[in-house]
């Protein structure tokens, strides 16, 4: 890699030139939706158009599992031979959902992309969620089309929905594929900002939240990819062609229904012909070794607890892992402590562990520390990403100077539209002028962003959201709960461990194996507490009757 004298200086020329007056990613202000913000002059204006110029890769691969290879040219005829069959027989169009719900596989991506060829919004429901969960995402998304897979189409199938067709993953899906083989819709007529995607995030009510994406949020997200491979190339010494497919290869570990996975890795590397290498099941570290050796992965999106395990492998030598040019550490936040063991125990870690901050609401990475500035600023999440503004405000919404703790607010074309069908909580996130209070505490030093707290008391674990609010509206039903509270403590692994101290009724007992037991029937799994502390004390109020939330003790006992 060729080194420049001064890498700041040269970086922040190479940026000048790459953005400025006749740049490639020249950035104008435009219009959105009525606040005027940093846009790319040279963007696209509807996703549908990434599949239709993704043909041109022809024989590259742009999927790779443990047993298929497929390529552009492959996948583009399966995702428009489905689109027709959506359109024919199911009469979607634009505006109608599609929810997918199933693990990942390619066919999540096919149906994806044939959502998105008819103008239609993607609807990702998390594969993971328990019943009660899956129900609301389906009735308030209200599909006109349900792809399930074989594990969970049976608990869709006692829901009861009219108006929703549910179609199978492993049979109805390439049965439609094979029957509308080589046909292919018309282009959709759709607007910069109308939607494309709905995926859920927990909200503090104890329901999910939809996160409404538009077609602008996909295709800025693209374009920010396109320039973070420009500038990769260029401090490499290599040439950069837009027109050209990006010779680089991905690893793909995070559920689909999240904005890591199929925002940024699925989506931009349609668009750059990239190959994306998709791990199937559960995360298992040596299989993940294995893929990244054998396939030659060169990017990695990783939660922290991906990072945690590979710590763990004795025989990490025994793998070559010198493809790896960039570790991205995703959806929490880790210590500076943490990143500095990858630095120094990952073979790839010193020039290739990179710390982002990012959230549903943003489509993307907010803010971005490099390799260098780990180095050099540890403890900061870096600077914002190109056209995202950010500002630190007070209670009150007031913007604070550098140096001064407040709320992290950010107006970028990545920002969404609003939460799905609920125009209160869009009004509480989304200012009248499109800045996005994202809840986080933070700080800016040096130009870049230091993370301080949670959104609300946001528990973040492996990459999922999880509000205490909704576990102990859940908890409370039990009959022997009284009251509860509940709260997150780190874990070397998983990020945060889901910590419930439980104030017994009068007369009543339990155990902490049978609370696990009520909350699994009814929730995610992850959003279950693996640390109890059952108590016959009232917990702690403040002078307005509101408890007092703390982390858990040392006394606190360990659950499984």
């Amino acid at each position: 890699m060729t080194v420049p004298p001064d890498p700041q200086l040269f970086l922040g020329q190479l940026v000048s030139r790459l953005t400025g007056r006749g740049g490639t990613f020249e950035i104008v202000m435009s219009d959105v939706l009525g606040a005027e913000m940093p846009v790319m002059r040279n963007r696209d204006t509807a996703v549908a158009d990434l599949l239709e110029r993704s043909q041109a890769w022809g024989d590259r691969e742009y999927l790779v599992t443990a047993t298929r290879r497929i390529s552009f040219a492959e996948h583009a005829r399966e995702a428009y031979a489905l689109a027709t069959a959506l359109q024919q027989r199911y009469g979607v169009g634009v505006g109608d959902r599609v929810a997918i719900l199933s693990a990942n596989r390619p066919e999540w991506v096919t149906a994806f992309w044939a959502t998105q060829a008819l103008g239609a919004i993607t609807v990702g429901l998390n594969a993971w969620w328990a019943q009660p969960e899956l129900e609301f995402g389906i009735r308030n998304s209200a599909p006109r089309v349900l792809f399930a897979d074989e594990q969970r189409a049976e608990s869709v199938a006692g829901l009861g929905l009219p108006d929703t067709v549910v179609l199978t993953v492993e049979d109805d899906l390439p049965r439609l594929i094979a029957e509308f083989a080589g046909a292919r819709p018309p282009a959709p007529r759709v607007d910069e900002d109308d939607p494309a995607v709905l995926l859920y995030t927990s909200g503090t009510s104890g329901d999910p939240k939809g996160a409404l994406h538009s077609q602008r949020n996909l295709l800025a997200v693209t374009d920010y990819h396109r320039f973070a491979d420009s500038i990769s190339a260029a401090w490499s010494g290599e040439v950069y062609d837009r027109d050209a497919p990006w010779e680089a290869r991905y690893l793909l570990t995070s559920p689909l229904c999240h904005i890591t996975s199929l925002h940024n890795t699925i989506v931009p590397r349609l668009a750059t012909g990239s190959t994306v290498v998709m791990n199937q099941g559960w995360f298992g570290v040596r299989r993940v070794l294995e893929i990244i050796e054998n396939e030659q992965i060169t990017h990695w999106n990783a939660v922290p607890s991906m990072a945690a395990r590979m710590l763990e492998v004795a025989d990490l030598d025994a793998y070559d892992l010198g493809s790896l040019i960039r570790f991205t550490l995703s959806s929490e936040p880790t210590s500076p402590e943490f990143k500095q063991r990858l630095r120094e125990r990952l073979p790839f870690g010193r020039y290739t562990v990179v710390d982002s901050y990012s959230m549903t609401e943003c489509s993307t990475s907010i803010a971005v520390a490099s390799a260098q500035e780990l180095e050099q600023y540890p403890g900061t999440v870096g600077p914002p990403v190109i056209t995202v503004s950010m500002e630190i405000r007070d209670e009150r919404g007031g913007w604070l100077p550098d140096g001064h703790v407040g709320e992290v607010c950010v107006r970028s074309p990545f920002v969404m539209l609003g939460y799905w069908g609920d125009e209160a909580a869009t009004a509480a996130a989304i200012t009248p002028d499109r800045w996005l209070r994202t809840g986080d505490l933070g700080v800016i030093e040096n130009g870049r962003l230091r993370l301080l707290g949670r959104r609300a008391d946001m528990i973040q674990q492996n990459g999922e959201d999880i509000y205490p609010s909704e576990v102990e509206r859940v908890l409370d039903g039990h009959p022997a709960v009284r009251e509860c509270l509940v709260s997150g403590t780190p874990h070397p692994e998983w990020g945060e461990e889901v910590c419930a101290v439980v104030v017994l009724a009068p007369g009543t007992e339990t155990t902490k194996e049978e609370l696990t037991a009520y909350l699994a029937d009814r929730l995610a799994y992850f959003k279950v507490p693996t640390r109890w502390n059952l108590t016959r004390n009232l917990l702690p109020r403040n002078t307005t009757g509101k408890i007092v939330r703390r982390r858990p003790s040392e006394d606190d006992q360990p659950g499984r």
